[in-house]
């Protein structure tokens, strides 16, 4: 972790990057089978005046884009000339697995964000955990990490953190990220070794992987603009924070339910992510709907995660429930009715739906334009 000073400094990783430079790099983090060289690339802004270190990362899962936009977006938009610290922006952690546009780490399904700090002599995972590590990570004061879902469900958008630490929290609060789920993090998780190694990184959850979501992705900018702004880093951030936020503990109670037969499924929860204990949340059928599995809520939650493939088998998730008070459930709905669930841009994954609200999305895509993902 770096400290703070007086005046502005070069930022080192093996080379400088000296105040008042953006640079982009690629930089070596393993080889091919080839012997060529695996490189992530890397913008680094470095301001012209003293400030903390930002560390931002996205695709450390491969399938995991809408980060990635965001990253992108970040490295474009600030400039040096303004920026109080640095800002280092890690575009895609893991590039083979982005370039085979799946999860883990190609042949080995090995999971990087399970082996952070790394060891030099590891794992192939292990080694690039290391040099991302020891080169970005490290020399950095606080960060952000994003995340999507992976293939085939969705996440709302949430952050997930160890409200524990007490930089952490402090790092939630500023990013204004309405709902927050407490927990560690998994050993070998890069935000748990950073934050217990004393750079606090917060997870931001937010929608489907492989595939852009230009409404989550803005509230993705708009977590990075608040982090800025309360730590006077660029003077022009404009911060929009929500009036209400929640953090739902690791004592909750959380469960996936799964199915218990295949065929297709049919969502019966909305249109907010809400259901009551014994709600029917989905229905399982065949295709001449001779047999209907009907799926309902063991407990009053919050449907924190959800199934984006209609087909299931034996065994596929189905929702991630959390359980919830009746403070939470108004806490979740008057955020949700602020920030809008709807602006997770899908309808394939989605039961009940009221006409209002979905005129209200739509007016949203015909502002903004419906055609792709940048």
């Amino acid at each position: 972790m770096s400290s703070h000073l007086d005046e502005p400094r070069p930022f080192r990783y093996d080379a400088e990057v000296d105040p008042g430079e953006k640079r982009h790099i690629d930089y070596e983090v393993g080889e091919t089978y080839l012997g060529k060289p695996v490189e992530i690339p890397v913008t680094i802004i470095n301001g012209e005046h003293p400030g903390p270190r930002l560390f931002l990362s996205a695709a450390i899962h491969g399938d995991e884009v809408n980060g990635v936009k965001v990253m992108q977006e970040v490295a474009d938009r600030y400039d040096p000339a303004q920026l109080h610290g640095t800002i280092v922006v890690a575009h895609v952690l893991n590039v083979p697995g982005y370039i085979a546009q799946q999860r883990y780490l190609p042949i080995y399904d090995q999971d990087i964000n399970r082996t952070f700090p790394g060891t030099e002599h590891g794992s192939t995972a292990s080694r690039m955990a290391k040099v991302i590590y020891d080169r970005f990570v490290s020399r950095c004061d606080f960060g952000l990490d994003f995340h999507t879902s992976t293939r085939n469900r969705m996440t709302v958008f949430h952050a997930r953190a160890d409200m524990e630490d007490e930089g952490v929290r402090r790092l939630v609060e500023q990013t204004g990220i309405p709902l927050t789920i407490a927990g560690a993090g998994a050993s070998g998780m890069m935000r748990r070794v950073a934050t217990e190694a004393g750079t606090p990184i917060v997870t931001v959850e937010m929608g489907e992987a492989n595939r852009f979501q230009p409404l989550l992705i803005d509230l993705g900018l708009q977590a990075v603009e608040n982090v800025l702004a309360a730590n006077e880093m660029y003077p022009d951030a404009e911060p929009v924070y929500p009036e209400f936020t929640k953090v739902l503990r690791s004592s909750d109670e959380k469960r996936w339910i799964r199915a218990d037969h295949g065929g297709l499924v049919e969502m019966k929860w909305g249109p907010l992510p809400i259901v009551d204990e014994g709600e029917t949340i989905c229905v399982v059928s065949d295709h001449y709907k001779r047999e209907q599995h009907v799926v309902t809520a063991p407990f009053d939650g919050f449907l924190v995660g959800i199934l984006a493939n209609p087909r299931v088998l034996p065994g596929h998730p189905l929702v991630h429930l959390v359980s919830i008070t009746e403070d939470d459930r108004e806490a979740i709905r008057d955020t949700y009715e602020r920030v809008g669930f709807l602006r997770h841009g899908t309808f394939h994954w989605m039961g009940r739906t009221d006409p209002d609200r979905l005129a209200r999305l739509l007016a949203a895509d015909d502002r903004r334009g419906t055609d792709g993902g940048d």
